[in-house]
């Protein structure tokens, strides 16, 4: 009965038979002789089927409830139990940000593949808040102030925002003197639809903006647009490290800005006791990372080449 609570969460979800079999890579004749085995079982419709529409029905949607759940429980026993076992096997569930993802969770997965080749990785690259309870997650990254929950967590790394530009932009448009100078200066922001971390969100309403040309809900993107010399940007230092580093980006400091508000990223989960493929997980991306973080490391060596060039240059 598992297996067809599994596929019926499943259909459920993906609002169709045929995209359920795509995924499980069974026919879709399969995926329908199961829903209608548990309906059998149970002597209820779940679903209301027509040629442009599957929609649960009332029962549909009291077993989704509990099934999530029922499933939840299953894979936290199961996760529990293999947490005794030394092998470092089977398959890990992640969700993270995409550029995090792309940036620092990818790249550590090679040499983990190479050292426990049992395991697999499932990476959920999305900007909504996953939740690793009601979506069988076994770690969530999350990024920020963390709010009271339930959950388990640990702390990867800090981060912050910083205020940043193409030197070829700071060339043509002058450095940004004070907060009140916005008004003169081209933007690049987070689609306001999508987040509460754009300028005006942060800044608040009083602050004369300037020509926002750029908008979009990935971090990567707006980092790009600010290294081609788009306009000026707000964005974690996880995201423009490396780039300041290397010289792409220009921290801004202007005068009337906040302190920095130092937080953290988060890797969150269910379960108190980690398993151990979650374990090698965190290890390999913890040293991949560093202590202190990798972006953290290039923005200060940058900071400390400027201040050397200061002073070689300064007169006596």
């Amino acid at each position: 009965m598992m297996e067809n609570l599994e596929v019926f969460v499943d259909t459920v979800r993906a609002g169709s038979f045929s995209a359920v079999a795509r995924r499980r890579g069974v026919a879709v004749s399969s995926v329908a002789r199961q829903i209608d085995a548990l309906e059998g079982e149970l002597k209820a419709s779940l679903f209301t089927r027509s040629t442009r529409a599957l929609q649960p029905t009332d029962a549909g949607n009291l077993l989704f409830c509990r099934a999530v759940k029922i499933l939840s429980d299953l894979a936290d026993a199961r996760s529990e139990v293999i947490s005794f076992e030394a092998a470092v096997e089977g398959v890990l569930r992640v969700s993270c940000l995409p550029t995090f993802g792309r940036r620092y969770v990818v790249p550590c997965l090679a040499q983990m593949f190479q050292t426990h080749p049992g395991l697999s990785v499932e990476l959920d690259l999305t900007e909504r808040l996953a939740d690793p309870t009601t979506e069988r997650l076994d770690l969530a990254i999350r990024f920020g102030h963390l709010p009271d929950s339930s959950l388990f967590s640990t702390k990867l790394a800090d981060q912050s925002y910083v205020i940043c530009a193409a030197p070829d932009y700071v060339a043509r448009h002058g450095t940004l003197q004070s907060l009140n100078a916005l008004a003169g200066h081209r933007l690049i922001d987070k689609r306001r639809s999508q987040s509460p971390l754009g300028w005006r969100e942060v800044l608040g309403d009083d602050f004369q903006y300037g020509h926002c040309v750029f908008e979009a809900d990935d971090f990567d993107a707006q980092r790009q647009a600010a290294v081609a010399g788009a306009g000026i940007v707000r964005l974690p230092d996880w995201v423009v490290g490396h780039d300041v580093g290397v010289g792409a980006l220009v921290v801004l400091h202007p005068d009337g800005l906040p302190a920095a508000d130092v937080t953290g990223i988060h890797l969150v989960r269910a379960l108190p006791r980690p398993s151990a493929r979650l374990k090698a997980f965190v290890d390999a991306l913890a040293d991949f990372i560093g202590r202190p973080a990798s972006w953290q490391r290039a923005m200060r060596r940058k900071t400390s080449r400027k201040a050397e060039s200061a002073s070689l240059e300064s007169p006596g």
